[in-house]
């Protein structure tokens, strides 16, 4: 991808709604060079695609924005992983990925673990609720997810900031445009990750224990625990981590960030918390964390009146249905008030909805709860505008500073 190309995609991503907009207004499909793929934009096609698992395959869900240098790949060739994930499975395969992790993400599972989750987000708003400001995403919103699916996953709280620092440098290299040797520096981040990991792996092999680790070690491995075990383990956990962490830590910021550009409803939120729960799914809905996934097709199909062949790439854009008029009315305006609500894909739907849903939830509603009983007066900084996260898997905001 050349750089005025990058140009145009980092522009897209930064705030792709107005595309959103003309792609929803257009007859059938729009293609969008600087996603070299079809852009899926309506409500109602996002759904069929999403329906159709044996026509529009997810094994090119995760392809990079942006191809790694070849040193940055020969980086990577010194870690783990490179197999197939649940993200990127389809049928029996992507079924016997993500049972271990419905399992292990479960109600009773999610119940147990919002005690520490509770705990841990009263402790991060301590540390800065004397200051009178703060920059929201170092100091929480990247701090909370991690900490929560270490907990689940069996980390050492002491190994989880690499964890977390890798995820976000797996997501840079892979869907952002770096120069060479931050592209190297990334690459190596993401592989002492990976080799933590698989110490993981190792260790929960030798000697399993009640978390989610050793329940994904269990449901892989039978016999001796080979190299190949290890990579596809590894891949898994990653996987399994950043979907955690990453997703979740996108959420807070973007719900914050709507709340606070909307102080009315902020002010409405403090005095009635109960409206919390539906504040959480309106701003899930208006500015949508994850913002699609790619998707190929498997024969020639015809969808929304346009004639796509086999291998033709699409992006299912969960950002632009949810801004689709026909099911949200009013779709551009945030009102946490908003009924009757209609079910939004902020975390997809069918066979590939989002096993970690109910936990996002819960962290979300622990930090609202938080911050509007203990800093109801929170504003936006004045003086620090917000600039977004300029990639299209996770939208959220670089630093959120905010003053009370």
């Amino acid at each position: 991808m050349d750089r005025q190309l990058h140009g145009r995609l980092d522009e897209l991503q930064r705030d792709p709604y107005p595309l959103y907009t003309r792609a929803r207004q257009s007859e059938g499909l729009t293609h969008v060079a600087e996603l070299d793929a079809w852009l899926i934009a309506r409500d109602a096609d996002v759904r069929e695609v999403l329906r159709r698992p044996e026509d529009f395959s997810s094994a090119v869900a995760l392809r990079p924005d942006v191809l790694p240098s070849p040193a940055a790949l020969a980086v990577l060739g010194g870690g783990f992983g490179g197999r197939p994930v649940v993200v990127t499975a389809d049928g029996a395969q992507h079924q016997r990925l993500r049972a271990p992790i419905v399992r292990g993400l479960s109600p009773a599972r999610v119940t147990a673990v919002l005690p520490y989750a509770a705990e841990r987000a009263a402790a991060l708003v301590d540390t800065f609720a004397e200051d009178g400001h703060a920059e929201l995403m170092s100091a929480y919103a990247r701090r909370l997810p991690g900490e929560v699916i270490g907990r689940i996953v069996g980390l050492d709280p002491a190994d989880v900031p690499g964890v977390v620092h890798g995820g976000h440098r797996a997501e840079e290299l892979l869907f952002r445009p770096l120069e060479e040797d931050e592209q190297v520096a990334a690459a190596q981040d993401v592989v002492a990750m990976q080799h933590t990991l698989d110490r993981y792996v190792r260790e929960r092999y030798d000697q399993p224990r009640e978390d989610l680790c050793s329940e994904l070690v269990a449901s892989v491995v039978e016999g001796p625990l080979t190299l190949d075990h290890r990579h596809q383990l590894v891949a898994d956990l990653q996987n399994l981590l950043i979907a955690g962490h990453l997703t979740s830590t996108a959420l807070i910021g973007t719900t914050v960030l709507q709340l606070l550009r909307h102080p009315r409803q902020w002010e409405l939120l403090c005095a009635e918390p109960e409206r919390i729960p539906a504040a959480i799914e309106e701003a899930a809905r208006y500015d949508t964390a994850l913002q699609g996934f790619r998707r190929i097709t498997t024969r020639s199909v015809v969808l929304a009146g346009t004639e796509l062949p086999a291998g033709a790439t699409l992006f299912i854009a969960f950002g632009a249905a949810n801004r689709d008029e026909r099911r949200h009315p009013r779709a551009d305006t945030f009102d946490i008030t908003r009924s009757p609500v209609a079910r939004h894909l902020a975390f997809g739907l069918g066979v590939h909805g989002c096993p970690g849903s109910q936990l996002a939830r819960e962290q979300l509603r622990l930090t609202l709860e938080e911050l509007t009983r203990r800093l109801p007066g929170l504003r936006l900084a004045e003086d620090r505008p917000v600039s977004m996260r300029p990639t299209m898997i996770h939208r959220s905001p670089y630093a959120l500073h905010l003053t009370w």
